[in-house]
């Protein structure tokens, strides 16, 4: 699909405009893991098949992308292409699988020199190995019809190095933190060669047909506020810059694509953040709101953050705390657009969430 010819004219440009710094109508709504393990016709769609045969399926993926865009029409004001941010370790040469019940699993993590190496040496070309995901966005980019917006993503470059150094998810960090603290350098080396595959996978993405893009730092509040400066800041910049260099090397003439970080956790590093050269930056739930909308003071668009656990409350509950929300952001009618603090779950009630995003549409249009 490397010809993906004229794409459908966007019907809905809200999340686009806001993004832009624009006076809105109402706060644009998308959830992160919109597309998923909550919704039964995603258990419908991917049946029996292991997570990332289904990511490389273009028309799969295609599906379970737009299921909640169907399932909440008019309600959701984006899409999220289906896919993981671990696909960027296994363009970079490792073994990555996703077990059920315990999530991504390395099993061939990097603990010694000699594995990080083995790691930098490897020759990455995206356009082969992750050709699949580029043909997702392209066929979702055209199933889509110009109804929503589509974003592309990638995984923070200290984010995928935990993953990779820790062999999956961790509560101690412990062999990253001693890769950052006992070889800083070989760290750096590791840090510099996923933030440029990251650059470049980002601009590829949109020239496959992403027209937003969100950089997910999952394991940024894991660092001090002083590592962060030296361990994952940089690089987050890095691809702030990067993926515009890319599109220019790419002879991309489009509209500018505006991009979005979220590092979970980071309170510290908010005020940066806001200077990092994104156009929009997300926040956990930890965050009052109108704490982050006076640090930010208007420099970007801010995004979040409803604790996803307030739709196990009652149909009260979710409205007082919608309300709050989005009052504390300065009403949603400009630099706003609404979203959880992290990701939905799988035993979450399809029809609450369906209520939450309709508080968020009657309460950001007063």
């Amino acid at each position: 699909m490397s010809n993906p010819g004229e794409f459908p004219q966007l019907k809905n440009d809200l999340i686009l405009r806001t993004l832009r710094g624009e006076n809105v109508e109402r706060p644009p709504c998308w959830i992160m893991r919109q597309a998923g393990r909550y919704l039964p016709e995603y258990h419908e769609v991917k049946g029996s098949r292991d997570f990332f045969e289904v990511c490389r399926d273009a028309e799969v993926a295609a599906e379970i992308t737009i299921q909640p865009v169907r399932r909440y029409r008019g309600l959701i004001d984006a899409a999220i292409i289906f896919s993981d941010i671990l696909v960027i370790p296994q363009a970079m040469g490792c073994v990555v699988e996703m077990v059920e019940g315990k999530g991504p699993s390395f099993p061939q993590p990097l603990r010694t020199e000699q594995d990080v190496q083995r790691v930098l040496d490897y020759e990455v070309d995206i356009t082969k190995s992750l050709k699949w995901a580029f043909d997702a966005i392209t066929l979702t980019r055209h199933k889509l019809e110009g109804e929503v917006p589509l974003f592309g993503f990638c995984g923070g470059p200290w984010t995928l190095l935990v993953y990779m150094v820790e062999g999956g998810g961790s509560r101690l960090f412990r062999f990253a933190k001693q890769l950052i603290n006992e070889h800083p350098d070989l760290a750096h080396q590791l840090l510099q060669k996923i933030t440029d595959v990251a650059s470049e996978f980002l601009a590829r993405q949109v020239i496959a047909g992403a027209q937003v893009l969100q950089v997910f730092e999952s394991w940024g509040g894991e660092l001090s506020s002083m590592d962060f400066d030296e361990f994952s800041l940089p690089y987050l910049k890095q691809i702030a810059s990067g993926v515009p260099k890319h599109l220019a090397k790419l002879n991309y003439t489009g509209d500018k694509i505006p991009i979005i970080v979220f590092a979970k956790n980071s309170w510290y590093a908010l005020d940066k953040l806001c200077d990092s050269g994104y156009d929009g930056v997300s926040l956990d739930w930890s965050w009052d709101p109108k704490e982050a909308v006076k640090i930010n003071n208007g420099r970007v668009t801010l995004q979040g953050n409803l604790d996803p656990g307030v739709v196990y409350g009652s149909d009260a509950t979710i409205t007082k705390k919608v309300s709050s929300m989005i009052k504390g952001f300065g009403g949603g009618k400009q630099n706003y657009i609404v979203n959880f603090g992290h990701g939905t779950h799988p035993f979450m009630d399809t029809e609450k969430i369906k209520f939450f995003l309709e508080e968020c549409h009657r309460i950001g249009s007063q």
